[in-house]
C-alpha cells in the first residue's frame, strides 16, 4: 500500500458545485435505472455542527452515492479501497468527492487517525463495517469494529443505513450494474455519548458493533 497523503489538502472539502451536480445526476439515473427509493429520511440528523458517522451494509460500488443522495450535510467524506485510487479516472474522481484510502485487508492506523479528525471537525463520514461487498444473495459479512470504535472515540452519533436490492443490481462478479429496484432505509441514530458508560472500551465497541449489525440487518 502506498503511503497516504497526510497533507492538509487531504481534508479539503469536495467542490460544492461538483457535489450538487452529481446529486442531481444521481437522482435522475437512480430513479430511471433502479427506481431508487429512500425510506425514513426523517432519521437523518440535521447539520448541527457535530460530526456524524453513517454505517451501512455494503452491496455495490454505488452504495455511497445511493446513501448520500438525500443527506444534506457538508462536507461528506468516505473511506475507500486504497487500490481504487490507482484506477484511471476513478482515483482522482473519488478523491475530489472527499474519499481517502484505507487498506481493507489490514486496516490503517493513519486512516483511523484521519477519520477521527474528520469526525471531530464536524464532517459526515460514510463507513461500511463489513469492509467488503456482501455475498450475492445479500447476506451480510461480519462487521469489523473500526466504525464503532471511531464513533465512540469521537463521541458522535451513528446513523445505521440498510441498502436493499443492490446485490441484485450489481452482484459480485458482474462487470457492470443492471436495472432493478433499490431501497435505502435510514434507521434512528444511535448516540454514543453515554453509551454503556460503565463498561471498558473494548466491551463498548463490541456492544455498539453488534447493535449496528442487528439494526441494519433488521430491514433486509
Amino acid at each position: 500500500m502506498p503511503p497516504e497523503n497526510n497533507n492538509s489538502d487531504a481534508f479539503e472539502a469536495p467542490s460544492p458545485a461538483l457535489v450538487a451536480g452529481l446529486r442531481l445526476v444521481g437522482w435522475v439515473i437512480g430513479k430511471v435505472a433502479w427506481r431508487i427509493s429512500h425510506k425514513d429520511v426523517r432519521h437523518i440528523p440535521r447539520d448541527d455542527g457535530r460530526g456524524l458517522l453513517i454505517a451501512a451494509n455494503h452491496q455495490t460500488y454505488l452504495d455511497p452515492y445511493w446513501i448520500c443522495l438525500p443527506v444534506k450535510r457538508e462536507p461528506l467524506r468516505f473511506m475507500a479501497w486504497d487500490k481504487a485510487f490507482k484506477w484511471f479516472f476513478v482515483g482522482p474522481f473519488i478523491r475530489r468527492l472527499g474519499a481517502y484510502p484505507v487498506n481493507i485487508e489490514q486496516g490503517s492506523v493513519s486512516s483511523m487517525k484521519k477519520s477521527l479528525k474528520v469526525l471531530e471537525r464536524g464532517s459526515t463520514l460514510v463507513v461500511f463495517p463489513e469492509g467488503a461487498r456482501c455475498f450475492g444473495n445479500g447476506e451480510m459479512l461480519e462487521f469489523k469494529q473500526g466504525a464503532a470504535r471511531l464513533a465512540l472515540q469521537a463521541k458522535v452519533p451513528v446513523l445505521p443505513v440498510t441498502i436493499i436490492g443492490g446485490n441484485r443490481v450489481w452482484p459480485r462478479g458482474a462487470r457492470f450494474p443492471r436495472p432493478g429496484k433499490v431501497e435505502v432505509v435510514y434507521h434512528e441514530p444511535i448516540e454514543t455519548e453515554g453509551f454503556l458508560p460503565n463498561d471498558e472500551d473494548r466491551k463498548r465497541a463490541e456492544a455498539l458493533n453488534s447493535k449496528l449489525r442487528e439494526v441494519i440487518a433488521s430491514a433486509l
